[in-house]
């Protein structure tokens, strides 16, 4: 359907509406009507308010059926293709990161998170049901403790973080952390796969390695043979002591 004539021609009927509700001398130049439907049609205007470029006015008029008089439906200030405009809004909880909390602030759980279970019921499910590790938390203090998902996502984050076996200094490492004497045991069901550095002298002291981690602080490691002390064969010519000269 063609663009209603009478309403395309409005541009001044649609300036005059932009103008009464926008700040003086924020309102540009025409840039064009777009049809919008049956007797329905936009007007945009540049908008030169400072900050907004790439934004436009738009002013939406309309008209009865057989009738000459214009409405004005809505006037909105929009974005453009060039817009600068704020990125979408993320929920803050997805927006922290590890580090972020300071001393006194609160980062409670999602109450059906999925890394979670009551204590009396972890376990279930599982293959390995005759040991129930977590059954002694009952009564115990705690009535949460992590869910086999919450396990799965806490190993597959170190597996694959900054103390896994895919960083460069893993890949160059002599040995790996399962047959380092560093290596501090955990309990429960991760310790298959993790542990704890105890080497004051590594970068990951303290913190949780995997067994297929590793780095040059190896209990196991020894200087190459071109990097041991090695003794100098006496010098061909003295360079260093002191020569006796007889006194003419």
């Amino acid at each position: 359907m063609p663009i209603d004539e009478q309403l395309n021609a409005a541009i001044d009927a649609a300036r005059a509406a932009v103008i009464a509700i926008a700040d003086a001398g924020t309102v540009g130049d025409h840039l064009r009507a777009v049809d919008d439907g049956e007797r329905l049609v936009s007007h945009h205007f540049a908008c030169l308010k400072p900050g907004y470029v790439g934004w436009y006015w738009s002013v939406s008029l309309s008209r009865a059926p057989d009738s000459d008089k214009i409405t004005v439906n809505d006037v909105v200030l929009l974005p453009g293709d060039d817009a600068i405009i704020a990125p979408e809004w993320t929920p803050y909880r997805e927006r922290i990161r590890p580090g972020d909390l300071s001393p006194g602030d609160v980062l409670p759980p999602d109450e059906d998170d999925i890394r979670l279970v009551p204590s009396w019921s972890a376990g279930d499910g599982e293959e390995q049901t005759d040991d129930r590790f977590y059954a002694r938390e009952v009564g115990l203090g705690r009535e949460w403790v992590l869910s086999f998902e919450g396990r799965e996502m806490a190993a597959d984050r170190w597996q694959d973080g900054e103390q896994g076996p895919d960083t460069p200094i893993a890949q160059q490492a002599a040995g790996s952390c399962n047959s380092c004497g560093f290596l501090v045991s955990m309990a429960g069901p991760l310790s298959d796969r993790f542990g704890v550095c105890a080497n004051g002298m590594a970068n990951d002291d303290g913190r949780v390695v995997s067994f297929d981690h590793g780095c040059g602080a190896h209990s196991g490691a020894r200087l190459s043979r071109s990097a041991a002390f090695q003794e100098l064969p006496p010098t061909v010519f003295d360079t260093v002591g002191v020569d006796d000269v007889d006194e003419f």
